[in-house]
């Protein structure tokens, strides 16, 4: 069926339209992206997600007389558990159309992907709907970081390199 453009007028078969004739013809129409806007709407908003971490460990050093080592692990788990109420609440949602990839810092951004799609799912039941497809993308996160971790170890028993493990 042929089409118009509004530009040129020139009449197109929709059918045979090839992805560079739709790049050519969609150009225009495409809103330009405030680039150096949503750069500073992420470092914003990554920045207090990492102040507010940085206050939950301090506050574990604090009352409980952990060094900073020993504080990492329960202020990891708290900032899964703050974004997985956030994102169970919608709101971390509402952030991170507002600060784009600021909200992708590495713990929160996984527990948020992670609940978003057992939310998402939860109506096909427990096992099929949020376990099947909470774990599509943690499966893909953990497969990654183990082959990761396994070539670096190659490369540091190559290297001769311990990895500052001394006994």
């Amino acid at each position: 069926m042929p089409a118009k453009t509004k530009k040129s007028g020139v009449k197109l078969k929709l059918d045979t339209l090839t992805p560079q004739d739709y790049e050519k013809l969609s150009k225009p129409f495409v809103p330009a992206r405030p680039v150096f806007k949503n750069c500073i709407r992420a470092f914003i908003a990554g920045g207090i997600i990492c102040v507010i971490g940085q206050g939950v460990q301090e506050a574990f050093m604090a009352i409980f007389d952990m060094s900073s080592k020993e504080a990492a692990s329960p202020t990891v788990a708290v900032m899964i558990l703050l974004s997985v109420i956030l994102t169970s609440f919608g709101v971390y949602d509402k952030m991170a159309q507002w600060a784009g990839a600021g909200t992708a810092v590495p713990v929160t951004g996984f527990a948020n992907s992670m609940c978003s799609a057992a939310l998402e799912h939860r109506a096909e039941g427990l096992v099929l709907g949020v376990g099947g497809n909470m774990f599509k993308l943690a499966g893909s996160v953990i497969v990654f970081g183990a082959v990761a971790a396994f070539i670096i170890g190659i490369v540091y028993l190559f290297l001769g390199v311990d990895g500052g493990a001394h006994t």
